[in-house]
Protein backbone atom coordinates (compact mmCIF):
# COMPACT_ATOMS: atom_id res chain seq x y z
CA UNK A 1 0.00 0.00 0.00
CA UNK A 2 1.15 3.48 -0.68
CA UNK A 3 2.80 5.81 1.43
CA UNK A 4 1.32 8.85 -0.76
CA UNK A 5 -1.83 10.17 0.32
CA UNK A 6 -4.25 11.02 -2.42
CA UNK A 7 -3.86 14.46 -3.13
CA UNK A 8 -6.94 16.94 -2.60
CA UNK A 9 -9.36 17.63 -5.22
CA UNK A 10 -8.83 21.61 -6.55
CA UNK A 11 -11.59 23.54 -6.69
CA UNK A 12 -12.44 26.17 -9.14
CA UNK A 13 -11.11 29.66 -9.06
CA UNK A 14 -12.36 32.97 -9.93
CA UNK A 15 -9.86 33.15 -12.17
CA UNK A 16 -10.62 30.41 -13.73
CA UNK A 17 -13.67 31.24 -14.18
CA UNK A 18 -13.71 34.69 -15.76
CA UNK A 19 -10.85 33.15 -17.89
CA UNK A 20 -13.85 30.77 -19.32
CA UNK A 21 -15.39 33.92 -21.36
CA UNK A 22 -16.07 33.57 -25.07
CA UNK A 23 -14.73 29.72 -24.13
CA UNK A 24 -16.99 26.77 -23.31
CA UNK A 25 -20.49 27.43 -21.54
CA UNK A 26 -20.01 27.53 -18.00
CA UNK A 27 -22.68 25.20 -16.38
CA UNK A 28 -24.28 26.87 -12.86
CA UNK A 29 -27.15 24.94 -10.49
CA UNK A 30 -28.38 26.48 -7.25
CA UNK A 31 -27.76 24.23 -4.14
CA UNK A 32 -28.68 24.52 -1.03
CA UNK A 33 -28.16 21.26 1.03
CA UNK A 34 -24.73 18.60 1.31
CA UNK A 35 -26.42 15.76 -0.80
CA UNK A 36 -27.67 17.89 -3.70
CA UNK A 37 -24.14 19.83 -3.50
CA UNK A 38 -22.22 16.41 -3.50
CA UNK A 39 -24.52 15.13 -6.67
CA UNK A 40 -24.45 18.43 -8.73
CA UNK A 41 -20.50 18.88 -7.68
CA UNK A 42 -19.23 16.73 -10.86
CA UNK A 43 -21.40 18.43 -13.47
CA UNK A 44 -20.99 21.87 -12.40
CA UNK A 45 -18.53 24.45 -13.25
CA UNK A 46 -20.23 26.28 -10.04
CA UNK A 47 -23.13 25.97 -7.70
CA UNK A 48 -24.60 28.72 -6.42
CA UNK A 49 -26.17 28.72 -2.79
CA UNK A 50 -29.41 31.40 -4.02
CA UNK A 51 -31.39 33.26 -1.62
CA UNK A 52 -34.10 31.40 -4.04
CA UNK A 53 -33.63 29.21 -1.21
CA UNK A 54 -36.65 31.24 0.85
CA UNK A 55 -38.66 30.31 -2.01
CA UNK A 56 -37.46 26.59 -2.37
CA UNK A 57 -37.13 25.40 1.17
CA UNK A 58 -38.59 27.73 3.06
CA UNK A 59 -41.70 28.52 1.29
CA UNK A 60 -41.64 32.06 1.51
CA UNK A 61 -43.58 34.36 -1.39
CA UNK A 62 -40.50 36.07 -2.11
CA UNK A 63 -36.60 36.19 -1.52
CA UNK A 64 -37.10 39.22 0.85
CA UNK A 65 -37.77 37.74 4.03
CA UNK A 66 -34.48 35.92 3.67
CA UNK A 67 -31.59 36.72 6.30
CA UNK A 68 -27.88 36.29 6.52
CA UNK A 69 -28.41 33.16 9.06
CA UNK A 70 -30.28 31.48 6.42
CA UNK A 71 -27.61 32.02 3.69
CA UNK A 72 -24.84 30.76 6.15
CA UNK A 73 -26.26 27.74 6.98
CA UNK A 74 -27.23 26.82 3.60
CA UNK A 75 -23.49 27.78 2.29
CA UNK A 76 -22.10 25.69 5.09
CA UNK A 77 -24.15 22.46 3.76
CA UNK A 78 -23.40 23.50 0.18
CA UNK A 79 -19.58 23.63 0.75
CA UNK A 80 -19.38 20.43 3.00
CA UNK A 81 -21.53 18.60 -0.07
CA UNK A 82 -18.82 19.58 -2.96
CA UNK A 83 -15.44 19.31 -3.47
CA UNK A 84 -14.32 20.95 -6.98
CA UNK A 85 -17.51 23.53 -7.96
CA UNK A 86 -17.01 27.11 -7.20
CA UNK A 87 -19.26 28.35 -4.66
CA UNK A 88 -21.29 31.47 -4.31
CA UNK A 89 -23.50 32.75 -1.95
CA UNK A 90 -26.19 35.38 -2.63
CA UNK A 91 -26.04 38.18 0.14
CA UNK A 92 -29.64 38.97 0.39
CA UNK A 93 -32.01 41.95 0.76
CA UNK A 94 -31.15 44.41 3.45
CA UNK A 95 -27.48 42.92 4.17
CA UNK A 96 -25.12 45.53 1.49
CA UNK A 97 -27.43 48.15 0.58
CA UNK A 98 -26.70 50.21 2.88
CA UNK A 99 -22.76 50.92 1.68
CA UNK A 100 -19.96 48.93 1.05
CA UNK A 101 -18.98 49.10 4.99
CA UNK A 102 -22.12 47.24 5.29
CA UNK A 103 -21.56 44.70 2.90
CA UNK A 104 -17.76 44.25 3.61
CA UNK A 105 -18.99 42.92 7.19
CA UNK A 106 -21.69 40.95 5.92
CA UNK A 107 -19.61 39.40 3.20
CA UNK A 108 -16.79 38.72 5.36
CA UNK A 109 -19.62 37.07 7.67
CA UNK A 110 -20.70 35.01 4.81
CA UNK A 111 -17.31 34.09 3.81
CA UNK A 112 -15.54 32.87 6.91
CA UNK A 113 -18.30 31.05 8.41
CA UNK A 114 -18.75 29.16 5.52
CA UNK A 115 -15.83 28.70 3.44
CA UNK A 116 -17.44 29.98 0.09
CA UNK A 117 -15.27 31.90 -2.09
CA UNK A 118 -17.33 34.44 -3.75
CA UNK A 119 -20.54 36.45 -3.05
CA UNK A 120 -23.08 37.61 -5.33
CA UNK A 121 -25.10 41.15 -5.05
CA UNK A 122 -28.20 41.90 -7.32
CA UNK A 123 -27.29 45.75 -9.43
CA UNK A 124 -28.77 49.31 -8.58
CA UNK A 125 -27.63 52.82 -8.64
CA UNK A 126 -25.16 52.20 -5.62
CA UNK A 127 -23.92 48.57 -6.08
CA UNK A 128 -21.19 49.11 -8.35
CA UNK A 129 -19.37 51.43 -6.22
CA UNK A 130 -19.89 48.18 -3.69
CA UNK A 131 -18.49 45.62 -5.62
CA UNK A 132 -15.45 47.79 -6.33
CA UNK A 133 -14.98 48.04 -2.71
CA UNK A 134 -15.35 44.38 -1.93
CA UNK A 135 -12.75 43.34 -4.86
CA UNK A 136 -10.61 45.83 -3.76
CA UNK A 137 -10.30 44.34 -0.12
CA UNK A 138 -9.79 40.52 -1.70
CA UNK A 139 -13.62 39.81 -1.96
CA UNK A 140 -14.31 38.05 -4.93
CA UNK A 141 -18.11 39.24 -6.19
CA UNK A 142 -20.44 38.06 -8.86
CA UNK A 143 -22.93 40.77 -10.55
CA UNK A 144 -26.62 40.21 -11.03
CA UNK A 145 -28.64 42.62 -13.86
CA UNK A 146 -31.76 42.42 -15.24
CA UNK A 147 -34.55 40.91 -13.08
CA UNK A 148 -34.10 41.54 -9.59
CA UNK A 149 -36.06 39.14 -7.48
CA UNK A 150 -35.36 41.27 -4.13
CA UNK A 151 -36.53 44.49 -5.99
CA UNK A 152 -39.67 42.47 -6.48
CA UNK A 153 -42.04 45.44 -4.17
CA UNK A 154 -40.61 48.06 -6.64
CA UNK A 155 -41.78 46.01 -9.56
CA UNK A 156 -44.50 44.86 -8.58
CA UNK A 157 -43.86 41.53 -9.64
CA UNK A 158 -40.99 39.27 -11.11
CA UNK A 159 -41.05 40.73 -14.48
CA UNK A 160 -38.95 40.39 -18.01
CA UNK A 161 -36.73 43.62 -18.05
CA UNK A 162 -35.15 45.08 -21.17
CA UNK A 163 -38.09 45.39 -23.42
CA UNK A 164 -38.20 48.67 -24.09
CA UNK A 165 -35.08 51.28 -24.74
CA UNK A 166 -35.02 53.03 -21.31
CA UNK A 167 -35.06 49.55 -19.47
CA UNK A 168 -32.31 48.35 -21.73
CA UNK A 169 -30.25 51.53 -21.26
CA UNK A 170 -30.39 50.83 -17.96
CA UNK A 171 -30.08 46.96 -17.86
CA UNK A 172 -27.06 47.98 -19.84
CA UNK A 173 -25.57 50.45 -17.78
CA UNK A 174 -25.42 48.61 -14.20
CA UNK A 175 -23.55 45.47 -16.61
CA UNK A 176 -21.05 47.95 -17.61
CA UNK A 177 -20.71 49.27 -14.43
CA UNK A 178 -20.32 45.87 -12.95
CA UNK A 179 -18.09 44.86 -15.17
CA UNK A 180 -16.00 48.04 -14.62
CA UNK A 181 -15.89 47.52 -10.18
CA UNK A 182 -14.46 44.08 -10.72
CA UNK A 183 -17.28 41.77 -10.94
CA UNK A 184 -16.17 38.07 -11.67
CA UNK A 185 -18.73 37.49 -13.22
CA UNK A 186 -22.05 38.81 -13.52
CA UNK A 187 -25.70 37.00 -13.75
CA UNK A 188 -28.53 38.43 -16.48
CA UNK A 189 -31.66 37.47 -14.97
CA UNK A 190 -34.62 37.97 -17.42
CA UNK A 191 -33.72 39.94 -20.50
CA UNK A 192 -34.87 40.01 -23.91
CA UNK A 193 -32.55 38.41 -25.98
CA UNK A 194 -30.74 40.71 -28.16
CA UNK A 195 -30.01 42.51 -25.00
CA UNK A 196 -28.07 39.34 -23.47
CA UNK A 197 -26.56 39.09 -26.56
CA UNK A 198 -25.29 42.99 -26.33
CA UNK A 199 -24.26 42.45 -22.80
CA UNK A 200 -22.26 39.49 -23.23
CA UNK A 201 -20.19 41.52 -26.15
CA UNK A 202 -19.70 44.66 -24.35
CA UNK A 203 -18.53 43.30 -20.91
CA UNK A 204 -14.89 41.76 -20.48
CA UNK A 205 -16.09 38.52 -18.04
CA UNK A 206 -18.74 35.92 -18.51
CA UNK A 207 -22.06 36.33 -18.37
CA UNK A 208 -24.64 33.75 -16.86
CA UNK A 209 -27.44 33.24 -17.94
CA UNK A 210 -31.10 32.76 -16.80
CA UNK A 211 -34.12 33.03 -18.83
CA UNK A 212 -31.32 35.65 -20.77
CA UNK A 213 -31.42 32.98 -24.49
CA UNK A 214 -27.84 31.09 -25.38
CA UNK A 215 -25.73 34.22 -26.08
CA UNK A 216 -24.23 34.30 -22.53
CA UNK A 217 -21.56 32.46 -21.44
CA UNK A 218 -23.01 29.75 -19.25
CA UNK A 219 -26.72 29.30 -17.90
CA UNK A 220 -27.92 28.60 -14.24
CA UNK A 221 -31.26 27.14 -13.34
CA UNK A 222 -32.73 26.75 -9.60
CA UNK A 223 -31.86 23.12 -9.41
CA UNK A 224 -35.79 22.14 -7.89
CA UNK A 225 -37.15 23.91 -11.03
CA UNK A 226 -34.80 21.76 -13.78
CA UNK A 227 -35.64 18.12 -11.54
CA UNK A 228 -39.18 19.58 -11.91
CA UNK A 229 -40.18 19.32 -8.22
CA UNK A 230 -42.61 22.21 -8.16
CA UNK A 231 -46.17 21.73 -10.13
CA UNK A 232 -45.39 25.56 -12.02
CA UNK A 233 -42.16 27.06 -13.27
CA UNK A 234 -41.04 29.86 -15.51
CA UNK A 235 -40.92 29.88 -18.94
CA UNK A 236 -37.05 29.74 -19.30
CA UNK A 237 -37.02 26.66 -17.58
CA UNK A 238 -36.61 22.94 -19.20
CA UNK A 239 -37.34 20.42 -17.22
CA UNK A 240 -35.11 17.63 -17.11
CA UNK A 241 -36.49 15.09 -14.39
CA UNK A 242 -40.06 14.50 -13.08
CA UNK A 243 -38.79 14.35 -9.08
CA UNK A 244 -42.63 15.47 -8.14
CA UNK A 245 -44.20 12.69 -10.20
CA UNK A 246 -41.69 10.17 -8.78
CA UNK A 247 -41.87 11.29 -5.30
CA UNK A 248 -45.68 11.31 -5.48
CA UNK A 249 -45.47 7.59 -6.46
CA UNK A 250 -43.27 6.41 -4.23
CA UNK A 251 -45.34 7.93 -1.36
CA UNK A 252 -48.52 6.52 -2.74
CA UNK A 253 -46.84 2.96 -2.42
CA UNK A 254 -45.36 3.68 0.74
CA UNK A 255 -48.66 4.51 2.49
CA UNK A 256 -50.16 1.64 0.33
CA UNK A 257 -47.54 -0.95 2.05
CA UNK A 258 -47.95 0.62 5.58
CA UNK A 259 -51.57 0.56 5.83
CA UNK A 260 -51.47 -3.15 4.15
CA UNK A 261 -48.84 -4.08 6.66
CA UNK A 262 -46.62 -5.34 3.87
CA UNK A 263 -43.61 -2.99 5.34
CA UNK A 264 -41.45 -3.60 6.99
CA UNK A 265 -41.10 -7.28 5.31
CA UNK A 266 -39.20 -10.18 7.34
CA UNK A 267 -35.84 -8.44 5.47
CA UNK A 268 -36.71 -5.62 7.20
CA UNK A 269 -37.33 -6.74 10.62
CA UNK A 270 -34.61 -7.23 12.99
CA UNK A 271 -35.01 -10.80 14.56
CA UNK A 272 -33.43 -12.21 18.41
CA UNK A 273 -30.62 -14.37 17.50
Amino acid sequence: MSSHTQAPVKRITAPEITARKGKEPLVVLTAYSAPMAEILDDHCDVLLVGDSVGMVVHGLPNTIGVTLDMMVLHGKAVMRGSKRAFVVVDMPFGSYEAGPEQAFQNAVTLLKETGAQAVKVESGPTVAATIAYLVCRGIAVMGHVGLRPQAVNVDGGFRAKGRNQSERDKVMQEALASDAAGAFAIVVEGVAADLAGEITDMVKVPTIGIGASNACDGQVLVVDDMLGLFDWSPKFVRRYADLRGEIATAAAQYAKDVRARSFPAPEETYFAK
